[in-house]
């Protein structure tokens, strides 16, 4: 048996790796690298969760002020004395003085803690229904409800413990240290029932509003000529159709806003929807009672006032007692 003589198979095997890289190398180059690429790109669904928490996060820093003074006023009750309801400036003015500026900023961390990983799970189940039910098409203007609608349903259930947290945060009425404390305390004095209270309301507000705006932001982006307006306009185009869908499906879901905030406030109180609806309803009938009891106190008799001006306070306050 003949043997290579010493250091061919070296020679071999050396020109052999340089062959095999320069052939890597053209095939990288020709475009066979798309799959390594592929799979070091971050998945579409795991995309769309983080998009969506940044998002999110943004979002809670700019407008966790107005979240905080709407819980305020929708559980701020009118003076007996008062000519009217306290509003937004008022209330806004009230906080900076009593509590300071940073106090508008009341309860962020839970509403962190609720919207990024809320927001997340949000677009990625958005993300996973339009690749099975939608493919190469836009949704028609019921299937954009009903997309909107699971996809926050799915995401208001997975964060509702958090969202009580939140939601008594920003009433200002609560001294919890932390989020984590705060959903130890409740599941301790509470229970389960106490984390998920409101979760009727906060279904009939979050799922409807999301399946409203997702709708109407689909169809007014589909309405406008985006082929004619310049690449740069499309962020403000977009933003103009935020902001009116934002506006219609808030309005279209307010009473039920007002009804989850007060359920999760008072879980005690409250053991049913229906029980909120009735307090609500009553109180906000007794209150324009009282305003306008008071408004005639202030007229005088000879314009159109029922009650002397110079009644006595014992009567006057029977007379509120009566209005309730």
């Amino acid at each position: 048996m003949r043997f290579p003589p010493p250091g061919l198979a070296a020679r071999i095997g050396q020109r052999r790796r340089c062959v095999s890289a320069s052939r890597r190398a053209q095939w990288l180059r020709g475009g066979g690298g798309g799959m390594l690429r592929r799979e070091a790109e971050m998945h579409p669904v795991l995309k769309a969760f983080v998009c969506g928490s940044i998002s999110g996060t943004c979002s809670t820093l700019l407008f966790q002020p107005l979240d905080l003074l709407k819980t305020r006023l929708q559980t701020l009750q009118p003076a007996v004395k008062g000519s009217s309801h306290a509003g937004m400036v008022t209330l806004l003015f009230r906080v900076v003085r009593t509590e300071s500026l940073l106090g508008l900023w009341k309860g962020v961390s839970p509403s962190f803690a609720r919207c990024i990983p809320g927001v997340g799970i949000y677009f990625s189940t958005l993300y996973v229904m339009k690749q099975k039910f939608l493919v190469d098409r836009s949704p028609t203007a019921l299937e954009s409800v009903l997309l909107g609608v699971t996809a926050r349903a799915v995401s208001g259930v997975c964060m509702l413990p958090v969202t009580v947290v939140k939601t008594r945060y920003e009433s200002g009425k609560f001294g919890y240290g932390s989020v984590y404390g705060a959903l130890k305390n409740i599941y301790q004095t509470e229970g389960v029932r106490g984390m998920f209270s409101g979760l009727t309301a906060t279904l009939l507000r979050d799922a409807p509003f999301s399946g409203i705006y997702l709708m109407f932001y689909t169809q007014t982006k589909n309405l406008t000529p985006q082929d004619q307006l310049d690449p740069v306009l499309m962020p403000l185009l977009n933003f103009g159709c935020g902001i009116f869908a934002g506006i219609l499906a808030s309005l279209a879901t307010q009473p039920a806003d007002v009804i989850k905030t007060h359920m999760q406030l008072s879980p005690q109180k409250y053991r049913r929807t229906s029980q909120a609806i009735a307090f609500i309803y009553k109180s906000s009938v007794c209150s324009h009672k009282k305003l306008e009891l008071e408004r005639r106190l202030r007229v005088p008799e000879h314009k159109g006032g029922h009650i002397p001006v110079s009644i006595s306070p014992h009567r006057r306050a029977s007379c509120f007692q009566a209005a309730e």
